[in-house]
């Protein structure tokens, strides 16, 4: 309903935010006052089509055991705003934030997955990631690769080694990561297989891949081809 009163026929980011309502200052999540807001804008092209530069960050990941890392609560982005800022600020795109344990977590605000061989290898929930909505979309489609799925710790020279990597989410969808702390990732350009899954990511959430109409609601009563934003 928001998308379609905003009259939108493109792609773009919908944030659902759920907070308290009581008008009682007070640290008390047991008010009976809960409320929601929602807000929709063009997506545009949120990050560099032609791969990212980014950096291990010295701020680790929030751990499970602070805030909990599965939920995608508003007060712990400052932890990933932090790590962002920092990275942008030494000249990469973004980052990689490690767990306390020093394993990869997750990029500043997006899921990591790195490709070895015929292998597609992602942190698993244990260490501190968010429980991502695309993270589960990329491994379905990984199915489609006919690709081998590991969920596992990740060490961070493994990523330096890496045949392919990168990033995942709403707003990032599937991004190619180019270069780890100035060392290439593979050839140092986008790889075919993180290509082909950005392809399949695109046709499948704008409604053109007929078996995967089911993760789309139609906003204007059928699913029209939506052409690429960028």
């Amino acid at each position: 309903e928001v998308v379609r009163r905003d009259g939108y026929r493109t792609d773009v980011y919908v944030r659902p935010i759920a907070y308290k309502a009581s008008p009682i200052i007070k640290v008390d999540l047991h008010s009976p006052q809960d409320d929601v807001a929602i807000f929709a804008m063009p997506m545009g092209g949120y990050s560099r089509i032609d791969g990212l530069r980014v950096t291990i960050s010295s701020w680790r990941r929030i751990s499970d055991n602070s805030i909990p890392a599965r939920a995608k609560i508003t007060g712990a982005y400052i932890n990933t705003a932090l790590a962002a800022e920092d990275a942008n600020a030494a000249g990469y795109d973004d980052c990689l934030m490690l767990t306390e344990d020093g394993h990869i977590a997750e990029g500043s605000a997006a899921n990591f997955f790195m490709v070895q061989g015929r292998t597609l290898v992602t942190p698993p929930v244990t260490d501190d990631i968010l429980v991502g909505i695309t993270r589960a979309a990329v491994m379905r489609l990984a199915l489609d690769f006919e690709l081998d799925i590991v969920e596992r710790s990740v060490d961070r020279t493994e990523v330096y080694q890496a045949d392919e990597a990168f990033l995942c989410g709403t707003g990032v969808q599937v991004a190619p990561i180019v270069e780890v702390d100035g060392r290439p990732i593979g050839s140092g350009r986008p790889g075919s297989i993180t290509l082909g899954m950005q392809d399949a990511y695109f046709l499948a959430v704008r409604g053109n891949d007929p078996r995967y109409r089911q993760w789309c609601t139609p906003v204007y009563g059928g699913m029209p081809r939506i052409t690429e934003s960028r």
